[in-house]
């Protein structure tokens, strides 16, 4: 099933690229303004949008927020809220395509991008940006990444919200009892997740995402420890992933499960991974800037610290990318004014800023970066900095493929299960997964006439 639908998805990417690389994208649900395919119009910027947040639950509030402070800078435009759990976007987003109701504007992040765009959904942005009080205002590396993200064709057809990083979140009251030092190495971290923990008593050294978004956290994992510093060989044809150096860090780090961690982790995605870890005494948790609020409001600033990822036994630290996020206006739109009018608001230096000090993120606007709010937060600050310092090198995910997010979540979270609980092999899992990243690297090459 899996199979035919990924085929049947190329299908129609391959037809939107052979008709000019209209590279853009879309949303689903019941409560929205049109179908794929529908060019919608430019309104009157005025009346009722739809905006879909990609990460409702979680980010509801923030989004309310910013929605009531737009409605009162705009009296005569009304936006309705409709939140989408991120596990359940994509999905919903596939399998709704074709029928109706799409937003006038939603999240739309680097690792969906290109699997929208291709579909031909979403607004091209660079003309409105350019002539926008924006312009100029974000941040280029994230805009460069939205553009890149979107398949090669250089169009804008989201304008970024924020960026996020990995973090070493660890326990300092555990650490300092421990008499263990802070773990910036992969050495010192396999030592305190050994040291910290003891099963008779509950406690674990460190706890891994088994669930939902698994793989992200696990080739951060993997690349971090081998040190390969590119996604793809010297041809750019072939993926590092089952590089031999990969496959034994990821030996290494799925040898964690139930040895220092709790059996739990098997089914945990980052909700039940995040609230276990602020609940109980487990020393070390992978995950990002995203969660640093969670983590402050359960444990306080003194029990815990946010540092960037260990680095490997070269001394310098090697992580994958994350993606960026922000915010689309679908082709669909009735009111593309209007929705437009929204995006602006919200990547506005205020708005941007609340925003991602509520999340905890790298703001996309320049001058909301600048904020104070900014160097209290110290695992923004240190992340920040490891991203401009030269301290780290990205491994860049390749976003562009259309199937990237089917690949890395839908046919290969189950089998990174497999892994962890020790039914499947780590040269397997990954060897497999190389396979299907180099068919699709191949399909991309040959639609783009390379």
């Amino acid at each position: 099933m899996k199979i035919s639908i990924r085929r049947s998805r190329r299908a129609a990417i391959a037809v939107a690229l052979g008709s000019a690389l209209a590279l853009t994208a879309t949303a689903c649900g019941d409560d929205g303004s049109g179908a794929a395919g529908d060019k919608g119009a430019e309104g009157s910027g005025k009346g009722e949008i739809v905006f879909w947040d990609n990460n409702g639950g979680v980010r509801t509030d923030i989004w309310k927020e910013i929605i009531a402070d737009f409605e009162k800078a705009n009296p005569d435009i009304k936006v309705k809220y409709v939140g989408i759990a991120a596990t359940e976007y994509q999905s919903k987003v596939d399998t709704s395509l074709q029928g109706g109701g799409l937003p006038d504007v939603g999240g739309v992040g680097a690792a969906m991008l290109a699997g929208f765009a291709a579909q031909n959904a979403l607004e091209p942005l660079d003309s409105r940006l350019s002539k926008s009080s924006l312009s100029g205002k974000l941040n280029k590396d994230m805009v460069e990444s939205l553009k890149a993200a979107g398949g090669g064709d250089g169009t804008l057809y989201s304008i970024p919200t924020s960026a996020n990083n990995g973090v070493l979140y660890y326990r300092t009251d555990l650490f300092k009892k421990a008499g263990l030092d802070e773990p910036t190495t992969w050495d010192k971290f396999y030592e305190a997740a050994d040291k910290l923990t003891d099963k008779g008593k509950n406690e674990f050294g460190y706890t891994i995402r088994g669930g939902a978004g698994s793989i992200a956290q696990a080739l951060d994992a993997m690349y971090g420890q081998s040190g390969i510093t590119s996604f793809w060989d010297s041809s750019g044809e072939k993926t590092t992933v089952n590089d031999p150096k990969n496959v034994e860090a990821l030996e290494k780090y799925v040898g964690l499960y139930k040895k220092v961690t709790p059996a739990a982790d098997l089914n945990n995605d980052f909700t039940k991974m995040v609230a276990q870890w602020d609940s109980g005494t487990i020393g070390m948790l992978n995950h990002n800037l995203g969660s640093y609020q969670d983590h402050v409001k359960a444990l306080g600033v003194d029990k815990f610290r946010g540092i960037p990822q260990p680095v490997g036994s070269a001394g310098k630290r090697v992580q994958v990318s994350n993606p960026v996020d922000g915010l689309g206006v679908f082709k669909a739109s009735k009111n593309k004014e209007a929705a437009w009018k929204f995006i602006e608001f919200a990547t506005s230096k205020a708005e941007n800023s609340k925003f991602n000090e509520s999340a905890g993120q790298v703001p996309s606007n320049n001058d909301a970066a600048k904020d104070a709010w900014i160097s209290k937060s110290e695992p923004t600050k240190l992340a920040a900095e490891a991203l401009t310092d030269g301290s780290t090198t990205i491994v860049q995910l390749p976003y562009y493929l259309p199937d990237w997010n089917t690949i890395s979540k839908t046919d290969n979270e189950p089998n990174f299960q497999k892994v962890v609980n020790g039914s499947m092999s780590a040269k397997e899992f990954l060897d497999t997964l190389a396979d299907q990243l180099n068919k699709a690297q191949s399909e991309w090459n040959e639609q783009k006439g390379s």
